[in-house]
């Protein structure tokens, strides 16, 4: 059985037993801010386990790719794996331990094939009611084995969320892989027992306080590991010899013209590069670009680590573009994205590895210094917070790090460099989390069953019913004149903020007072919060009332909303088809536009994509919104962002007949292009390493950019007695003149500091045998002195010349010391900051040159008496 087989076989054996296959989500979770990747097949069901969404089926099955970051260091073991795919079958309140246990053993016996002989049970402590199931179904009592909440207790994924005890199912290598003892068996650390498939009983919800508390029905939920089962069926010591690995094995054996199997060391760093290089391009097609922080730093972490073991193989050239080209090849009929994003992914890899390997020899000498200094200083330990720094900075690896000093004798301060890792993951974990005025009301998706939800994209007032309020956060069936409220209405046209559209404001207002609605939120749950002050009178829950939207700020939004597509649309015309969004934000006044590019966007490419998308507003396209399935708006060439989850009918709004946009989005358009009325870039900026923003304004706010620009435009005109046509010319002769009067003026300066030069050396003093020139001279610009001072200097051959002036108001100073008294242990950079600090100043620089400046040009004289007393204390 193939890679290929195992994944359909699973997903046709629970669709035979009633489930819904659903697609893998994105490695980048949606609307989770407990995780930085998804790790678990579970990930896109814990709405579901929650009750804050309803899920498709009460019976789901996916493979899920996933990406767990605590098991990158341990890559290159023949068992650990960042990337991988899991096998999952999920019960939302349907069956439970029964039907999951009776389902695993008869898919792994019968559908597997695998031999039951090698196959072994583990249980929670008090899980009798599990024992019992297995023993039901022919598992000999000495093969299940109870363990604690450390190993047979799962979740929750992240710091929260839905957990339970767990059965796992191990499947047994045999004993030439084990420790050789009588009493190894699964758990024990030798690695002869694989855990295939972990059956969660969901029981409980764990808050972020750790405490558990019921859910309203329990759940399933199983992840099989593919990679380790199919590794059981095909008889192999891991997953790195099955055929999920062999294509990418075989093709760095004939990179490096290495064996693998031959040599330890070699083989260690063949697995770090393959399975490296399948984790890079999955994240980079999710939409991960290389970074410092969160998910970008866990890409450049891993993409750095391949490249420098690919290093050990001998491979000092770029290598990782060859090895995701297999992975494309390989996986893409399962995941298309890959072969969607393909350009991106060999971009980003190319420019990244380059940049590194730039960079890693620098690496290699500065662990070779730190190795030098601590033998020098008789220690016996590399520092901790040196060994991270050369990690986090230079994407050094510890590991390699520690061999390196173990050549020589020295350990690493493991204690110090964890320290040190604990701080990064705490300030990686904390750049994750939502805002709290959102998780401040997540109780009210207690509402959502009643609720109408959002009404407003036809229309911007409605008679509605005010479910729900709080005061400060807490719920308060009542709420006067002064009080800030959050209020949930159940129908509502306030459109809450999301997709990069911020909420819209207005007013609610009953018979009894009135609320100035201030901005529109939403929950991860969809419910929509209206956040307000009550203005008028008071406002109480259950009030019949009425939500009036600003509808000329809703139509501002709506303008730049649509214009966001339309750019999109002209980038991927005129720049690069591959070209993705990664963000907006769109507001009333302008909006920004987020996306994915490696090259330069040109200042004639910017002209292009004006002129097009204003000519899309001159011909008045149609923009129409279309409720449709997910999968038919995908078939029909909509575009849709990889880390966004869709449900099963997606809302896609198509611009033009024939369309020369479609894009899934529930945001508020405007009904036609021509009420954009202009669009206008304001800029475009690299904003890090593949990524691009674009802001812009439409509407209203171009109408007044373009009044502004022009009344500036005319006041020059005015300012250089000519016309708006004549500006450009006359701005250019004026600059012209202006650049010739600097000359001129320069070369005045330059003639008045010759001529004071030749009179200054007959100034200069003996002072201990040393020629010195302290003297003050007429205003003059720092290049000038510089020039003064290198004249001066040439003339007195041996000396020390100090200079002063003041220049606009201000004191500077500047230093020189001919080469034979640099030797004699005087310092330009040391004399001018201490004759600086007496006008209150102070600057420095090396020991032939220094200037600083000063705030008291008063003590000028007092400054330049100073150089004396310095001199003779040389």
């Amino acid at each position: 059985m193939t890679g290929d087989e195992l994944r359909q076989a699973f997903l046709s054996f629970f669709q035979d037993r009633g489930h819904k296959i659903i697609p893998s989500s994105s490695l980048v979770p949606h609307k989770d801010p407990t995780l930085l990747l998804t790790s678990a097949g579970m990930v896109q069901i814990k709405p579901y386990f929650l009750g804050l969404e309803a899920p498709p089926s009460r019976r789901l099955a996916s493979c899920q790719k996933c990406f767990r970051t605590t098991d990158i260091d341990s890559v290159g073991d023949s068992k650990h794996l960042t990337f991988f795919e899991m096998l999952g079958n999920f019960s939302v309140g349907d069956y439970f331990k029964k039907e999951a246990i009776f389902w695993a053993w008869d898919f792994v016996t019968k559908y597997l094939k695998l031999p039951k002989e090698r196959l072994w049970i583990t249980v929670y402590l008090d899980d009798d009611e599990a024992f019992a199931y297995w023993r039901e179904v022919g598992v000999p009592a000495g093969k299940i084995l109870r363990f604690g909440e450390e190993d047979n207790f799962w979740g929750p994924v992240g710091d929260s969320g839905p957990c339970g005890p767990c059965s796992e199912i191990h499947y047994d290598l045999g004993e030439e892989f084990g420790c050789g003892r009588p009493d190894c068996k699964p758990n024990c650390d030798c690695g002869r027992f694989s855990e295939i498939w972990n059956l969660v009983f969901t029981q409980y919800n764990q808050d972020q306080g750790g405490q558990r508390s019921p859910l309203p029905k329990p759940n399933i939920d199983t992840g099989m590991g593919m990679e380790r089962t199919l590794a059981a069926i095909q008889s192999k010591p891991s997953p790195y010899e099955t055929d999920l690995f062999s294509p990418l094995i075989d093709r760095i054996c004939r990179l490096s013209k290495k064996e693998y199997g031959r040599d330890e060391n070699s083989d260690r760093a063949i697995r770090i590069v393959t399975e490296h290089s399948r984790g890079i391009a999955f994240l980079i097609a999710d939409g991960v670009i290389p970074s410092n922080e969160g998910r970008g730093y866990v890409l450049r972490r891993i993409l750095r680590r391949a490249s420098l073991f690919g290093r050990k193989l001998g491979l000092n050239e770029p290598l990782l573009n060859e090895m995701t080209d297999i992975v494309v090849s390989t996986m893409s009929h399962i995941y298309p994205e890959l072969m969607a994003n393909q350009n991106l992914i060999t971009e980003v890899i190319r420019v990244e590895e380059k940049k590194f390997i730039t960079t890693l020899d620098t690496g290699l000498n500065l662990v070779e210094k730190l190795i030098g200094e601590a033998s020098a200083q008789g220690k016996e330990m590399l520092p901790g917070e040196e060994v991270f720094r050369l990690y986090n900075t230079h994407g050094f690896p510890p590991e390699l790090t520690a061999e390196m000093a173990r050549e020589k004798g020295l350990s690493i301060d493991w204690q110090g460099f964890e320290a040190e890792m604990k701080k990064q993951r705490e300030m990686a974990r904390a750049g994750w989390r939502k805002d709290d005025e959102i998780l401040g009301i997540q109780e009210f998706h207690v509402t959502i069953l009643p609720s109408k939800g959002f009404i407003g994209y036809e229309i911007l007032t409605s008679q509605s019913k005010l479910l729900e309020m709080s005061v400060k956060g807490q719920r308060v069936p009542t709420a006067s004149q002064g009080d800030e409220v959050d209020i949930v209405l159940d129908r509502t046209p306030f459109y809450g903020e999301m997709g990069g559209q911020i909420g819209d404001t207005g007013e609610i207002s009953s018979q009894k007072g009135k609320v100035a609605v201030t901005n529109t939120l939403r929950t991860p749950s969809d419910v929509i919060i209206h956040r307000g002050k009550v203005v008028e009178g008071s406002i109480s829950i259950g009030d019949e009332v009425e939500a009036k939207v600003d509808s000329a700020r809703r139509l501002d939004i709506a303008r730049n909303h649509t214009a966001t597509h339309l750019l999109q649309a002209a980038l991927r015309q005129i720049v690069d088809r591959h070209i993705e969004q990664k963000g907006s934000l769109v507001e009333p006044e302008r909006f920004r536009f987020d996306f994915s590019h490696l090259g330069q966007v040109t200042e004639e490419q910017l002209n292009e994509i004006q002129r097009q998308v204003n000519d899309w507003i001159r011909q008045d396209l149609k923009a129409e919104a279309k409720v449709l399935p997910y999968k038919q708006a995908i078939a029909e060439g909509a575009i849709a962002l990889f880390e966004e989850k869709y449900g099963e009918e997606v809302r896609m709004l198509e611009i033009g007949e024939p369309a020369i946009s479609k894009e899934l989005c529930g945001g508020t358009h405007v009904r036609s292009t021509g009420e954009i009325g202009i669009f206008l870039i304001t800029s475009e900026s690299s904003i890090g390493t593949g990524l691009h923003r674009i802001e812009a304004v439409t509407g209203r706010k171009a109408e007044s950019l373009i009044e502004s620009r022009l009344t500036a435009l005319q006041s020059v005109a005015k300012e250089v007695e000519g016309s708006l046509d004549e500006v450009p010319d006359k701005v250019k002769t004026f600059i012209s003149d202006l650049e010739a009067e600097r000359k001129r003026v320069l070369s005045l300066e330059r003639e008045l500091s010759r001529r004071i030069a030749e009179d200054l050396p007959g100034q200069a003093e003996q002072v201990n045998a040393v020629t010195v020139l302290a003297a003050k001279v007429p205003a003059l610009t720092m290049p000038i002195l510089r020039e003064m001072g290198d004249t001066l200097r040439d003339r007195l051959k041996s000396g020390i010349v100090v200079l002063a002036t003041v220049y606009k108001g201000k004191p500077n100073f500047l230093a020189m010391v001919t080469p034979d008294l640099i030797a004699k242990g005087f310092h330009a950079g040391d004399i001018i900051n201490q004759v600086a600090k007496v006008t209150g100043g102070g600057g420095g620089g090396k020991a032939a040159m220094a200037q600083a400046g000063g705030k008291d040009a008063a003590k000028i004289d007092e400054a330049l008496k100073l150089v004396h007393k310095l001199i003779q204390k040389v």
